[in-house]
């Protein structure tokens, strides 16, 4: 079986979560089936990978460009059995390509524009067009991969006229191997001397925050949070590519402003090489996301793969990574329920929030044996192996149930 995937992000040009998906499971595919992926950015040197710049250059409009990108790629599926779009940047590449070849479609749900309104400060009319790609995709795709329950559920609340029985749940996946800890005296010291060019303490305790500057993350709630944890707490800020001009001077004022009431904040704002963050992780007490939307949080399953134990907001499919009082502390959130997921009483989620961080830093300890819980459910429920079968079996049913139509 051929599968063309349909990617926006693909090495090395990768920002978010969705990318690093994309890129491990085509690489446990292969195992199984022939996969040839196609993604934005132009060309690419690797074997089974094409890159596409934006037909006749683009026209210079964000969402119309994503378009221009979609079409070449839907003309190039000709002869694959089964098309895989990530994200409502290939979606449209995945719904043209089904249309005109009559192959399935498959996607994958990492978030859903409904439950992203904050997107219209980004994109403005783009994101009536995202949202129009989205829904049409969704709609007439023939297979839905939700990468949690609760995404699941979102589906088909966002989406109706979806047939559930369409819709299939298959977890993110970790290489808990390629985030384990420095093991050899060369690794460490490599480690040790990341950590000490970017300041951070080891001897102190410390909470890290990996994510984009994006509402979704709720990085403006956990730095509001960080003015309540005890003096002698670190905080390690991994934190770069904003989505707009509002919320980057939104955070770097918060950031400034506890730089002028603490020390130890520490703001990395380019994307780390892997050993690098797995060398930062590694060198803090406890992991923070602050998300009041995730569908499910592979940041939260690399921190477990390193071995911190995670304080993390209770929604979307957080529950179903971080295991409350076992691998960490779900912090509680009612939410508004018109799609910005913001909570109902900020004022009381972000004192729960600092209440779970000083409550796990200040017990090493406990904090140490969360950590190597986590890492051994990342390991047991998590892995890419088990992922790339669940898949398959979702092609082979989606393909099934294509020819019985």
């Amino acid at each position: 079986m051929r599968v063309d995937i349909l990617t926006r992000e693909y090495p090395p040009h990768i920002y978010g979560g969705a990318g690093v998906h994309v890129n491990e499971l085509a690489k446990v595919l292969r195992d199984h089936l022939e996969v040839r992926v196609r993604a934005f950015d132009g060309p690419r040197d690797e074997q089974g990978v094409d890159g596409y710049t934006a037909l006749g250059g683009g026209v210079g409009d964000a969402s119309l460009d994503v378009l221009a990108h979609n079409l070449p790629m839907a003309k190039d599926c000709a002869g694959a059995d089964l098309v895989h779009s990530h994200t409502w940047y290939a979606n449209m590449g995945g719904h043209l390509a089904k249309t005109l070849y009559g192959i399935p479609h498959v996607l994958s749900a990492h978030s859903l524009e409904p439950l992203r309104p904050w997107k219209a400060e980004q994109l403005g009319g783009g994101y009536r067009v995202s949202s129009w790609i989205e829904k049409t995709s969704y709609e007439a795709a023939d297979g839905i991969i939700a990468v949690s329950d609760g995404m699941r559920k979102d589906v088909l609340r966002c989406y109706p006229n979806v047939d559930p029985a369409k819709v299939h749940v298959v977890h993110n996946g970790i290489d808990v191997d390629a985030w384990a800890t420095p093991t050899t005296d060369e690794d460490r010291a490599a480690a040790d001397a990341v950590v000490a060019r970017y300041g951070i303490d080891p001897s102190r305790p410390a909470v890290v925050f990996v994510g984009r500057i994006t509402r979704q993350k709720g990085l403006p709630y956990f730095l509001k949070a960080v003015e309540r944890l005890p003096k002698d707490v670190q905080v390690v800020l991994c934190a770069g590519a904003p989505d707009t001009k509002e919320i980057a001077a939104e955070v770097s004022g918060a950031v400034a402003k506890l730089q002028e009431e603490r020390d130890g904040i520490t703001w990395i704002e380019q994307m780390l090489p892997r050993p690098e963050l797995v060398a930062v992780l590694d060198a803090c007490t406890t992991f923070v996301c602050p998300s009041v939307y995730e569908p499910l949080g592979i940041v939260n399953l690399e921190a477990m793969a390193v071995g911190l134990p995670v304080v993390a907001t209770a929604t979307g499919g957080i529950p179903e990574v971080v295991d409350d009082g076992v691998t960490g502390t779900l912090v509680p959130i009612d939410q508004v329920q018109d799609g910005t997921g913001t909570p109902t009483d900020p004022d009381t989620y972000v004192a729960d929030l600092a209440s779970a961080l000083t409550a796990m830093v200040s017990d090493p300890a406990a904090a140490k044996a969360k950590g190597a819980a986590g890492r051994e459910r990342a390991t047991e429920h998590f892995s890419w192996g088990a992922i790339a079968e669940r898949t398959v079996d979702v092609y082979n049913a989606v393909r099934e149930g294509a020819d019985a139509r």
